[in-house]
């Protein structure tokens, strides 16, 4: 138990090593929480894009709708 406390108190620096690594974590999680709602937003955004856009017609290959023998010419 003595190595477990003598390991947080850093050698006297705990007191700025501890703060230190909260707010690395907090800016750590911050930016994961961040961007996670950037990821959504900008996948509703496209999605509300590609709802909206005019759909092209692809276009037809020879072998495809009309068959040689129909009598269209």
């Amino acid at each position: 138990m003595e190595s477990i406390a003598a390991f947080l108190d850093m050698g006297g620096y705990a007191g700025y090593v501890w703060p230190a690594y909260a707010v690395a974590a907090a800016v750590l999680a911050a930016l994961a929480v961040l961007s996670v709602r950037r990821l959504r937003r900008n996948q509703r955004d496209v999605a509300v894009l590609e709802a909206d856009r005019p759909r092209r017609r692809r276009p037809q290959c020879a072998g495809e709708g009309a068959s040689e023998g129909d009598g269209e010419a």
